[in-house]
């Protein structure tokens, strides 16, 4: 089972190191995406009432506006599906599926196993198996007193004794990545519970974000320049980023926002706003949680590589690479093993 599990989780973490780069990749494979000048806000206002009265195939979740780094409008529909428009006069640049697309099923693979809420439960017993036989590892390769530099030896010669020791000395050297990586990972999976415990080991005293007010559809129009602008003006220092249309289950406007300190690519500030009236319903700046919440909405950008720049990303990417090395040192030295108990 061991041999299993660290299979699955190598062919994970190298789906994560090409994830760690998806931006990249998404933007060389479309060059149409990139290259536009950024809307005004009275021209983001025209957009979403033209996205809001498109008939979309399939229900549209939101809508997150162009910004610098993807200057275009990206739309999120059920089934997975994007559609990214040109901010200039709404056109379709380009929908993606993760049947057409080989990054989103790279995605789904990473996140869900393929297998929508059944997988990601099942991705999380993995990652909590693989927990454990990282710590095991650890606590059995843990030295004796002045045995340390035998411990972190590497040897060329015999076979066995090789791979042995390049899976043990590496391993033990890259152990606080490697627990970093999987650690939050597997939080993400879990995230209300891993969410309520750091609130509770930090003593958080601020109150969760709260429940957004619900409304009913009207058959007013929507002042979407104003609703925005009032949103804006909630949090000033704050970029808004995504938007959650009105529909028959609530017609309120949610707009995510990114505060100037917020890790998160599109912030989880949060700003809700009466769409016929451009009143605000209420307000919440991610900024001024306690510390747990912090650390909590820090997990995501740690594992993907989103924060601290190129530099932190390349680490991202390069702890992705190691479990296929170690499950490969680890069947080489089972196998050379073998091999000399049988000569």
């Amino acid at each position: 089972m061991g041999l299993s599990i660290g299979v699955m989780f190598a062919v994970l973490a190298l789906s994560g190191t090409l994830l760690a780069f998806q931006s990249d990749l998404l933007k060389w494979q479309h060059p149409q995406l990139t290259g536009h000048t950024l809307p005004t806000p009275a021209q983001n206002a025209a957009m979403l009432q033209h996205i809001y009265q498109t008939p979309w195939p399939t229900p549209l979740r939101s809508a997150d506006l162009p910004d610098a780094e993807l200057p275009v409008w990206q739309l999120f529909l059920g089934g997975d599906t994007r559609v990214y428009l040109d901010p200039a006069d709404g056109h379709p640049l380009l929908v993606r599926t993760p049947q057409t697309d080989w990054l989103l099923w790279l995605r789904l693979l990473h996140t869900h196993l393929l297998g929508g809420k059944v997988g990601e439960q099942v991705l999380g017993v993995i990652g909590v198996i693989e927990l454990l036989l990282l710590i095991s590892g650890a606590i059995i390769w843990w030295p004796r007193r002045g045995q340390w530099r035998n411990a972190v030896r590497m040897h060329a010669q015999p076979p066995a004794r090789r791979w042995r020791s390049w899976h043990q000395s590496l391993g033990a050297a890259l152990f606080p990545l490697l627990l970093l990586s999987t650690v939050t990972g597997v939080a993400l999976i879990y995230k209300e519970p891993a969410r309520a415990a750091l609130r509770i080991l930090f003593a958080d005293r601020q109150a969760e974000p709260p429940k957004p007010p619900s409304m009913a559809l009207q058959q007013a129009p929507i002042r979407w320049l104003e609703a925005m602008a009032a949103a804006q003006a909630a949090l000033p220092q704050a970029e808004l980023s995504r938007v959650s249309m009105p529909d028959a289950k609530n017609a309120s406007l949610m707009v995510r926002a990114r505060g100037p300190s917020e890790w998160n690519v599109v912030g989880r500030s949060l700003i809700v706003v009466d769409p016929y009236t451009a009143k605000v319903m209420a307000v919440y700046d991610a900024e001024k949680q306690g510390s747990g919440g912090l650390v909590s909405d820090g997990i995501y950008p740690l594992h993907a590589g989103v924060v601290g720049g190129n530099a932190w990303r390349l680490v991202i990417a390069f702890v992705g690479l190691l479990p296929a090395f170690f499950v490969t040192t680890g069947f080489l030295f089972w196998w050379a093993r073998t091999r000399r108990k049988k000569a």
